[in-house]
């Protein structure tokens, strides 16, 4: 097995959240805030190698939709990068620059940020940090490994420093609007400051990483955070505490946990196998109204559709209504949540013992919604700032661990289905605002479901033709974890969109040691180890950057203070309940798998014209 030492450094710090990530392997859904430490860092890190274009681009390409809080991001990069390039130019102008180098040993892989070396053939190694929190890295053992390593592959090693850059944080103020704010940034970030710490080499410290290599390989222990310094853990042991906190746990994509972060169950699981064999298609599209979501989607073999909003009159697959359930007893009402139907039809589903190989949640927001109103009851609260706005997190930990349930499923296809939003702009740089288009969903649960799904597909119509398109445009949300995708649209058509998970999984291998996805022609082909394009840090790579989350002084926008009143939706299915009192009425069982009569009528248009809006051309 391979080490590097971040991964050293997390059996350190806490044993049993490093069996969760290299031991079970257990796939993290992404962090796709707009201070991310892993992608913030990634971009400067490209931006040193190359160019200020291929920086931003970089940056903007790893979140599903373009945000004023990524633009505001991009505007501190843009502004420390020449400084970082200037300090390069005037102190290491007459070396040789080696940018990324990879050293790939029996027991250690590891990625040095930049070598110089000098004309006489001496090597200055040079680690980036963008951070401010330096005291916390000095006594790091990185760049002492480092020399160890490289003086094996035959450098000349005589220098080590860290090079920080320095991170503004500010948050907006509710007095000014978002040109003062910028105004603001520009300010703070130009007065920013690269601060250069030179390290001095100890043998001990390489001497302690080797030691700690063997401990790892023989350990069959894992307890949870012995040194007291394990970010999840202190997350969620603050979250415990109802303690605010920056700190965030990791969410696994395999594990149903609570609002803190813990825990509490695994989810039924398949054994690890080469991605070009797998068949199951977990999809999220999002489209206006009348443009074939739902009938593209009974297409497909063995539908079962969830229901939200009624539309099922011109499709003939079965289906199960997600809607209030109102029933009579005697002269008792009595109400049934459509979450709750919805928790007992997915208990269902995860027997399965049915026919049904496609399973269809139409629509998405409407199951956040019914998440909100259960949850409104549960809390004795009717918005929520009612509960100091920690409702907000409850609500969405809620929606979310359901979305994990659905996701594992053991059918060949889920498809989750969602009306388009066109209600928000984004303001450029320039001050230019361009209309985004998103799916009709909470922002952040909005995030965390395109983690989980392969392809977010926004499905448009042009008269009689209907494309499903994926991310080409910054403005547009896409995302998903489906590798190698190569195309930014297709006709709304099976055979097509097959074709693309078929080029997308062509050969790919999940290597059994990182749990990463590769191609499998990169094996056989030799690697020039000075001459190499850029690799994307994985967390693996970059574990102390979550040091992080320590200097954060931004506080997540609040959600909307506007008090949202509940309401009685009005799709409830309303039932005569005969059952004697006092008797339990019989479960609903799940419609069988034959498909009902399509009905012959023509469609019949909303009552409601859907919005449209003109949406401002790109510059």
């Amino acid at each position: 097995m391979q080490y590097s030492y971040s991964r050293v450094s997390l059996f350190k710090q806490c044993p049993y959240h490093f069996k969760l990530r290299y031991i079970d392997r257990l796939k993290e859904i992404p962090d796709y805030s707009p201070t991310s430490p892993l992608i913030l860092g990634h971009a400067l890190h490209t931006g040193i190698e190359t160019d200020n274009q291929t920086m931003l681009n970089e940056y903007y390409k790893s979140f599903p939709i373009l945000t004023d809080e990524q633009v505001n991001e991009a505007i501190k990069l843009e502004i420390m990068l020449p400084k970082v390039k200037s300090f390069i130019k005037e102190n290491f102008g007459s070396c040789k620059l080696i940018h990324e180098y990879k050293i790939d040993k029996p027991n250690y892989i590891g990625y040095v940020d930049l070598i110089a070396i000098t004309p006489t053939g001496e090597c200055i190694v040079i680690d980036f940090k963008y951070s401010n929190n330096i005291d916390s890295y000095l006594e790091s053992e990185q760049l002492h490994i480092y020399k160890h390593y490289l003086e094996q592959d035959g450098f000349k090693v005589k220098k080590l420093g860290f090079l920080f850059v320095g991170k503004v944080s500010v948050r907006q103020s509710k007095n000014e609007d978002l040109f003062q704010f910028r105004k603001r940034i520009k300010s703070l970030t130009q007065s920013a400051k690269l601060t250069y710490v030179p390290i001095e080499y100890d043998e001990t410290k390489v001497t302690s990483f080797l030691l700690s290599i063997k401990e790892i390989e023989h350990t069959h222990e894992y307890p949870k955070n012995p040194s007291g310094k394990c970010f999840a853990c202190s997350a969620i042991e603050n979250k415990k505490k109802g303690k605010w906190t920056v700190l965030t746990a990791p969410d696994y994509l395999e594990k149903i946990q609570d609002k803190n972060g813990e825990i509490l169950m695994a989810l039924p699981s398949t054994q690890r196998r080469d991605i070009s064999k797998v068949t199951k298609k977990v999809m999220w599209w999002y489209g206006a109204p009348f443009t074939g979501k739902t009938t593209f989607a009974n297409q497909f073999p063995n539908p079962l559709m969830l229901n939200t909003d009624g539309n099922i009159k011109f499709v003939d697959a079965p289906f199960v209504s997600i809607a209030d359930q109102v029933t009579s007893t005697g002269r008792v009402t009595n109400v049934k949540k459509a979450w709750e139907i919805l928790d007992e039809t997915v208990s269902e589903l995860e027997k399965g013992d049915n026919d049904f190989q496609t399973i269809i949640f139409d629509l998405l927001e409407d199951m956040y919604q019914a998440c909100r109103f259960y949850e409104y009851d549960k809390l004795g609260i009717e918005h929520e700032s009612d509960n100091s706005f920690k409702a907000w997190d409850i609500i969405r930990n809620a929606f979310l661990q359901m979305i994990k349930r659905i996701v594992h499923l053991p059918y060949d296809n889920i498809i989750f289905i969602s009306h388009e939003d066109i209600s928000k702009d984004v303001t450029k740089k320039s001050g230019d605002k361009i209309t985004s288009i998103s799916p009709n969903l909470q922002d952040k649960a909005a995030l965390k479901v395109a983690g989980m799904v392969d392809i977010v597909g926004r499905i448009v119509a042009d008269d009689d033709v209907r494309k499903m398109e994926f991310k080409s445009k910054d403005y547009v949300f896409g995302g998903g974890r489906l590798p190698n995708l190569s195309v930014t649209e297709i006709d709304l058509d099976l055979d097509q969109l097959e074709d693309v998970y078929r080029l997308a999984n062509k050969g790919l291998t999940v290597h059994p040691e990182t749990n990463k996805v590769e191609l499998e022609t990169n094996k056989n082909v030799e690697e020039e180890p000075k001459k190499r394009g850029r690799r994307k840090k994985s967390e693996e790579d970059e574990v102390e950057e979550i040091n992080e989350t320590e200097e954060a002084n931004e506080v997540e926008s609040e959600e909307k203070t506007t008090r949202e009143r509940r309401r009685k939706k009005v799709d409830v299915e309303v039932t005569d309940d005969e059952t004697p009192p006092g008797e339990e009425p019989e479960k609903e069982e799940l419609p069988k798998r034959k498909r009902r009569e399509r009905t012959t009528e023509e469609p019949v248009e909303e009552t409601e014209e859907p919005r449209r809006r003109n949406r401002r051309r790109r510059d």
